[in-house]
């Protein structure tokens, strides 16, 4: 895979309360590079509403996928398979706890393209506040076919 690549995440939340789901999908820009068999896929995101963005690092391995954000906005999210993990979120808004209980890892890689979809329980400060599924579709710019709603 190339080095510039696009990015599409796409997210779901199973909300518990009244069983709504909430969908969430964007296409961006990044860089892509493989070191010591980890794929490495950095990002900037940016918040509606504050001054500045946040940079992301996402490091993917069949078992493991840790995100790092920082900037206007900052965790260090893990998600591993069959484990629960917690961490802090600082926003602009406050801080909150994160825990997040992964239940499933899916990774598909190819020669330009990388996919990997993560099922997991969220709790913020210490209530479950729904399951959700992450997906993101990484691919070399120059060979990407990548559309909102596939």
């Amino acid at each position: 895979m190339t080095r510039d690549v696009l990015i599409r995440i796409s997210g779901l939340q199973m909300m518990d309360d009244d069983g709504s789901a909430d969908n969430i999908e964007v296409i961006t820009t990044g860089d892509y590079f493989l070191k010591n068999g980890k794929h490495y896929v950095i990002y900037d995101e940016v918040m509606d509403g504050f001054e500045g963005n946040v940079r992301n690092t996402v490091r993917i391995t069949p078992y493991m996928m840790d995100i790092r954000k920082q900037g206007v906005a900052s965790t260090h999210m893990v998600f591993e398979q069959d484990k629960k993990n917690m961490t802090r979120y600082a926003t602009p808004m406050g801080d909150m706890v994160i825990e997040v209980s992964t239940n499933d890892i899916q990774l598909e890689e190819e020669e330009d393209s990388l996919k990997v979809e993560v099922n997991y329980s969220l709790d913020i400060n210490y209530e479950h506040v729904s399951d959700c599924k992450i997906r993101m579709d990484i691919c070399s710019k120059d060979k990407a076919e990548l559309r909102l709603g596939q």
